[in-house]
């Protein structure tokens, strides 16, 4: 588990591309860790994220790309509708 404050390695695309070739062809996991100093988990994370179609770079929520102020306040006016409604459920009850 993270520690607050605790930093993260960071590695390259080549060296992933480079490690996941090798375990996919059957090297162990802990061959290559003690071999690339990279962390055993750490190749099978990168190899769960290929299988799920990630290859092992985005994590967490998707970010939005494009969008202008106009869609952020149409956004924002939404929210603040789905809020008023869900206010005026709990009054009823």
């Amino acid at each position: 588990m993270a520690v607050k404050g605790q930093r993260f390695r960071r590695y390259s695309a080549e060296l992933k591309e480079e490690v996941l070739k090798k375990y996919l062809s059957g090297v162990s996991a802990s061959v290559l860790a003690e071999q690339y100093g990279v962390p055993r988990g750490t190749i099978k994370t990168w190899k769960r994220g290929i299988e799920r179609g990630m290859a092992g770079s985005a994590r967490g929520r998707p970010r939005s790309k494009g969008l202008t102020m106009e869609d952020y306040k149409e956004r924002y006016e939404i929210l603040k509708k789905f809020r008023a409604f869900l206010q005026a459920r709990r009054g009823r009850k």
